[in-house]
């Protein structure tokens, strides 16, 4: 995703983080979710068929969902039970209803009595109201206009469905809604059925085959303007707006088309039946949702459109078919798809354009490095994970690409990234799983790369000086932490590109002469000069 329009801040929602969910040694396999959505209430409807495999004995087994708070906020859960369906079939077909399920419920979820052993698969059928606290976001857009949009990112999925709300669990999903046949209805995956009901009802059905983490589960409901815009290598691509938007939205989330063939060609095949790009109301600029991506309504007429779609397109390989196990690995989503856009804004428009952009990503990631100072991989995030939307996860990510891809070369940097996606694509993935796929390729040791950049704190801080002997430069790293990285330097005006490799605390370099030297000219280092910005 990206922080609201780029250059807007982001706003801050309280999220709520079950640690025992990633611990239950269960498998969610599939979601099967039905939601009624009402015209003139806020209050939500749901049932949800949640298909487990235990890898263990389990007697107890949580879901996350936010419970009932004053008034009808919050979900209340009426009823559970175990049911025998099979996964590919409509929620609507017959199931078998095996027992009613003993259930308690608290403000963080649902608890239910299964005395299930290892090996063993059930579906369990919840059943539950209410309005949902955040996650399923029942407003209306800037036109006045009443909309539903579900808004998951991080842990918010558990607002509105029970479910295990951690990236590292992923499920296929059936999507039902039923609602005012006045609204179009868009999701994840392929739409099976939009069926006009009695009572001027609208029941649609979408299904997701591919695994997919319940932070890009995605539901939206509006008044569309709908666009058929491009099919890229058998894939339909679509534009859903506002209608009063259509005619600057169409062009604008037209783009896609050409964004989408670029990354398939560059990385594998699109991992999912559609790509729908959504008008919508989320807090977040962009936010990936699998095959159905939302964009916040100001996005329509934005000078950013061009980077906020390839963004969220090329998350759609990283971040939802390869997600990343744990949260503070994010920057294998978002790091990714920051320099996935830059590298699909150097294909478009030249590597110029590729420099101006790392230049100011480098200058955002120093800033931020003044006020925090952590490394990437930052585990003392926990409870609120919006924290890790900042430049360590975004710019920072990116420019770590960038320094590997310069190290181990293009044809190789390609063909490890096309490695990981085929490696990892519906499943997760690791920083360390990344590592071993490029060091395979690469037949390289990446260990100290992967540490000083991911691992460690801060950036080299460089000064510069001339030495005792004529002809002589004094390289010095500022820093506590001493890195090893290639510098890249030319001499006078001459275009040619050396290179000298600093590990040590004093590195000298002799050009034998009086000239000018020119650190880093083509942009491929992360640093800091001096005490200053560069």
């Amino acid at each position: 995703m990206l922080k609201k329009l780029i250059v807007l801040p982001l706003l801050m929602m309280g999220c709520y983080f079950n640690t025992n969910a990633q611990r239950q040694p269960v498998d969610v396999q599939y979601y099967g979710v039905f939601l009624t959505l009402l015209e003139h209430i806020d209050k939500v409807a749901g049932v949800a068929d949640v298909a487990v495999v235990f890898e263990d004995d389990v007697k107890t087994f949580h879901l996350d969902l936010h419970g009932p708070e004053k008034g009808d906020t919050g979900m209340t859960v009426r009823n559970v039970t175990e049911v025998r369906r099979e996964l590919s079939t409509s929620m609507m077909d017959s199931v078998v209803q095996l027992k009613v399920i003993p259930f308690k419920q608290d403000s963080k979820g649902v608890y239910l009595s299964v005395n299930a052993r290892k090996g063993e698969k059930h579906t369990y059928r919840v059943e539950y109201i209410g309005i949902p606290k955040d996650g399923l976001i029942i407003s209306r857009n800037k036109f006045g206009n009443r909309t539903y949009f579900t808004d998951n990112w991080p842990d918010r999925a558990h607002y509105w469905l029970p479910c295990v709300d951690h990236p590292s669990d992923k499920a296929a999903v059936d999507l039902n809604v039923l609602i005012s046949d006045k609204y179009a209805v868009v999701a994840n995956g392929a739409k099976v059925k939009d069926t006009l009901l009695k009572g001027n009802l609208r029941w649609v059905h979408y299904t997701e085959k591919a695994e997919i983490p319940t932070k890009v589960i995605a539901i939206g409901a509006a008044a569309f303007a709908v666009d058929h815009s491009a099919d890229v290598e058998g894939v339909p691509v679509y534009s859903y707006v506002f209608p009063e938007n259509k005619e600057q939205g169409f062009k604008d989330y037209g783009g896609a088309g050409e964004i989408l063939r670029y990354f398939t060609k560059q990385i594998g095949p699109f991992p999912y039946e559609k790509l729908a790009n959504i008008q919508s109301k989320t807090i977040y600029g962009g936010m990936e949702n699998a095959s159905a991506i939302f964009y916040a309504e100001e996005s329509v007429g934005s000078k950013h459109i061009e980077e906020l779609l390839a963004h969220e397109i090329a998350h759609q390989w990283f971040g939802d078919a390869v997600t990343e196990t744990d949260w503070h690995h994010v920057w294998l989503s978002e790091g990714f798809a920051t320099y996935m856009t830059l590298l699909y804004l150097e294909h478009k428009y030249g590597v110029d354009t590729l420099r101006a952009e790392l230049k100011d990503d480098r200058k955002k990631v120093i800033a931020f490095e003044k006020k925090r100072n952590t490394p990437i991989i930052d585990t003392t995030a926990t409870g609120d994970f919006t924290q890790l939307l900042n430049a360590n996860s975004y710019q920072k990510g990116g420019w770590v690409l960038h320094m590997l891809r310069r190290q181990v070369g293009d044809s190789d940097f390609w063909k490890g990234i096309r490695a990981y996606f085929a490696t990892y694509g519906g499943r997760n993935a690791s920083t360390t799983d990344f590592r071993r796929v490029m060091e395979q390729v690469t037949g390289r040791d990446l260990g100290e790369f992967f540490q000083q950049w991911l691992y460690t704190p801060g950036m080299p801080e460089l000064t510069m000086r001339p030495g005792g002997e004529a002809g002589t430069f004094i390289i010095k790293q500022q820093q506590e932490h001493l890195f090893s990285f290639p510098l890249e330097y030319t001499i006078d005006n001459d275009p040619m590109i050396r290179k000298v490799i600093v590990k040590d605390r004093i590195t000298t370099i002799n050009i034998r002469a009086h000239h000018t030297i020119h650190i880093d000219p083509q942009i491929n280092l992360l640093f800091k000069y001096g005490s200053g910005d560069l």
